[in-house]
């Protein structure tokens, strides 16, 4: 009886943890999501305005305030964000493809049942325990 209340607490932990690993990824995926759009919005008004003479008058909302600008003053400033926008985007999708080989990993070892330690991989192996890409298998 003992022993299944401990496996029923270990598949809660578990259910928690996977819930939180697909939380993490949603709001990550949503995040993405964004910023690809607000990408795409600064590369169409860039299209837009490079055609046109430089001395045209152009509206830029800064901070929620509609200011009156000539276009060779907005697009620098287009031009800068949209390549900040880019870098965003590429650390956001470095993090999300680490989170979800983070979680793939996780899978594995839960569904083994086995306990993996990323951490003192070298103590674990000099005391025989087994080591497979950089993660250290304890069985419990």
């Amino acid at each position: 009886m003992a022993q299944q209340q401990v496996s029923a607490k270990k598949q809660q932990e578990l259910q928690i943890q996977y819930s939180n690993y697909k939380d993490r990824l949603q709001q990550m995926a949503q995040k993405i999501g964004d910023v690809e759009q607000e990408t795409e919005e600064h590369k169409l008004v860039l299209e837009t305005l490079e055609p046109l003479p430089q001395d045209r008058k152009c509206f830029r909302m800064i901070n929620g305030v509609l200011v009156e600008r000539t276009v060779k003053d907005v697009i620098p400033a287009l031009r800068t964000n949209f390549e900040g926008l880019g870098k965003v985007l590429d650390d956001l999708l470095k993090q999300y493809k680490g989170t979800q080989d983070e979680l793939e990993k996780w899978k594995v070892c839960s569904a083994l049942g086995l306990l993996c330690q990323s951490k003192g991989a070298e103590r674990a192996d000099s005391r025989g325990l087994q080591k497979k890409n950089k993660i250290t298998v304890v069985q419990q």
